[in-house]
């Protein structure tokens, strides 16, 4: 292991103020994943399942001891129209937010932001009796 290696590992914050050019091979569909493409410095997810890993506590710092698989579980859209996922960790629950990458597989985006109109929490075929109890004349027309 080289002497900037070495550094990469101990040095607290490192990623913080430097670009992450490390390939990896993601754990979840077993893709290998290269730095460019992701249209930023930093690949913090595989563009091909959204997959990622619990390394950090604070974006960048690799202080956690988790190392769990993140999960996609949704998309939200930020102020200035930017696209985000938010992972969830299998191993502790903790739930964060990554900024998509330039590479990301659209279709497995739009399937996470879908989900919820897909599979809402109640029987679509009630949705004009449900309308009318909540005050509303229950006509979607």
């Amino acid at each position: 292991m080289n002497r900037e290696n070495k550094r990469k590992q101990y040095e607290k914050g490192y990623y913080k103020s430097h670009a992450c050019n490390d390939s990896f091979t993601c754990k979840v569909c077993d893709r290998p994943v290269m730095a460019a493409g992701a249209g930023s410095d930093h690949r913090n997810h595989c563009p091909n399942c959204l997959c990622s890993l619990h390394v950090d506590l604070e974006p960048g710092d690799r202080e956690s001891d988790c190392g769990g698989i993140m999960d996609p579980i949704a998309v939200w859209v930020r102020k200035n129209g930017e696209w985000a996922i938010i992972h969830r960790c299998r191993r502790c629950g903790q739930l964060s937010s990554n900024r998509i990458a330039a590479d990301d597989n659209p279709m497995k985006l739009m399937s996470i932001a879908m989900k919820p109109a897909a599979l809402p929490p109640f029987p679509l075929e009630r949705i004009e009796e449900m309308t009318e109890l909540m005050g509303g004349d229950g006509n979607l027309k």
